[in-house]
């Protein structure tokens, strides 16, 4: 499943200008915030937790204007804990920013 990063990718390239250093670090951010969110809902089991999980997803990807991954952090946020196919799309947009192609 591919997900659309235009947005994402125009908000880092935005705040890193020409400095592409500078974009490798953000990037690199993004996907080390994502991973540990994605960790965590893997590891929620009651309502509580996967919710504070999926609301700090859904603040990452807004902060970055990530609105594939606010879609899918909305769909968890309605899902069951521990559901694992939001947690496999959530881990298919990762993989999916993570190797862009070109």
């Amino acid at each position: 499943m591919l997900y659309e990063n235009g947005a994402l990718d125009a908000t880092l390239a935005a705040a890193a200008g020409d400095d592409p250093a500078l974009l490798a670090e953000l990037r690199a951010a993004f996907v080390e915030s994502l991973e540990r969110q994605i960790d965590l809902l893997k590891r929620s089991r009651c309502d509580g937790n996967w919710n504070v999980a999926a609301m700090r997803l859904k603040g990452l990807a807004a902060s970055f204007h990530a609105v594939d991954l606010i879609q899918l952090a909305d769909e968890a946020l309605e899902s069951a804990p521990g559901e694992p196919t939001i947690v496999r799309k959530i881990e298919a947009f990762l993989t999916d920013f993570s190797d862009p192609p070109g």
